[in-house]
């Protein structure tokens, strides 16, 4: 998820709990191997053995097209730190499409096979290589061929979002589809798409048969799902996250950000997790009403104090 699921909400996510591991925003790879910087950049977990401070670790995933530049890469993520290494088949961005990355790349099924093939020679046998695919580009048709490839090529795991590129993230997702992949090919498959609730959770295992989920936007949206399906495999009791436990979370959320970004960028961070939380939380959107034409950081991180927002309310 590129743009939104960084380092400082991977951070955040899974202290609240129930996430097995993490993948990084994709790392785009074009034509030459990239320098040791651009890994920190995107996975400072690197300086924690690969874990966040909560001790999940994190994948390095990979975005290209170039089997040898990106199997270069590969290895050098792995002399970096990298546990595990993920291969991008279903970002539908058109910018990463017209640039030959992403879903685009489930046209060519042969392709997807050279790239991973190069990638699980180029690291050693102990770590992980999986990806991440759609169902296909225009329509489902090469689904099969694409799962197949990333299987015989020696990947471990295949993660299936359950759409097309084409129809990007409009309801439903085809679960269906997934548990179709999942009889066809003998490496673990993991469901994704329109995962937002313990009901939809359920009821995607149920339909595609996965013992495993990989969550993305409902993470966002309501961060203590995964926390809430751990307690309910496990028996324990579910206690959803109210808003006023979230909102120092959100706080400490803002105060980072505004750290680690230029000012003029952190204001938008907010607002756009906000965007994601008033699906769950009706005080998202009335806090993101406050704070939608406010442009000056302080402006806001004052309007985020706990006694400012008890007087607005």
């Amino acid at each position: 998820m590129e743009g939104l699921v960084d380092a400082q909400i991977r951070e955040i996510l899974t202290a609240i709990g129930g996430i097995d591991r993490c993948v990084t925003e994709f790392i785009r790879v074009n034509d030459q191997v990239l320098p040791p910087k651009i890994f920190y950049r995107f996975a400072p977990e690197l300086h924690n053995k690969c874990r966040t401070a909560s001790g999940t670790p994190v994948a390095i995933q990979l975005l290209g097209s170039n089997p040898s530049v990106l199997a270069e890469t590969a290895h050098l993520a792995v002399q970096l730190g990298a546990p595990a290494i993920d291969l991008n088949f279903g970002c539908p961005s058109k910018t990463v499409n017209r640039n030959k990355g992403g879903s685009v790349l489930l046209k060519e099924p042969e392709l997807i096979h050279t790239i991973i093939k190069a990638v699980r020679s180029a690291v050693p046998s102990h770590i992980p290589v999986t990806a991440k695919m759609r169902l296909g580009y225009e329509d489902k048709s090469l689904a099969l061929d694409n799962a197949w490839a990333i299987q015989d090529a020696g990947a471990t795991e295949v993660c299936v979002h359950a759409r097309t590129k084409v129809e990007g993230y409009k309801p439903p997702a085809h679960w269906e589809w997934i548990a179709r992949i999942r009889e066809a090919v003998k490496i673990n498959v993991v469901a994704n798409g329109d995962i937002g609730s313990l009901e939809d959770y359920l009821r995607c295992r149920s339909i595609s048969g996965c013992d495993d989920v990989m969550i993305g936007r409902g993470l966002m949206a309501f961060p203590d799902l995964a926390s809430i399906i751990a307690n309910h495999q496990s028996g324990k009791a579910i206690n959803p996250m109210t808003w006023e436990r979230l909102l120092p979370v959100i706080q400490t959320f803002y105060q980072e950000t505004s750290k680690q970004l230029p000012p003029k960028h952190g204001p938008g961070r907010l607002k756009q997790w906000l965007k994601f939380l008033r699906n769950q939380y009706p005080e998202a959107q009335t806090l993101f009403d406050t704070i939608r034409g406010i442009k000056e950081p302080q402006d806001i991180a004052d309007i985020l104090e706990p006694q400012a927002l008890k007087k607005a309310g």
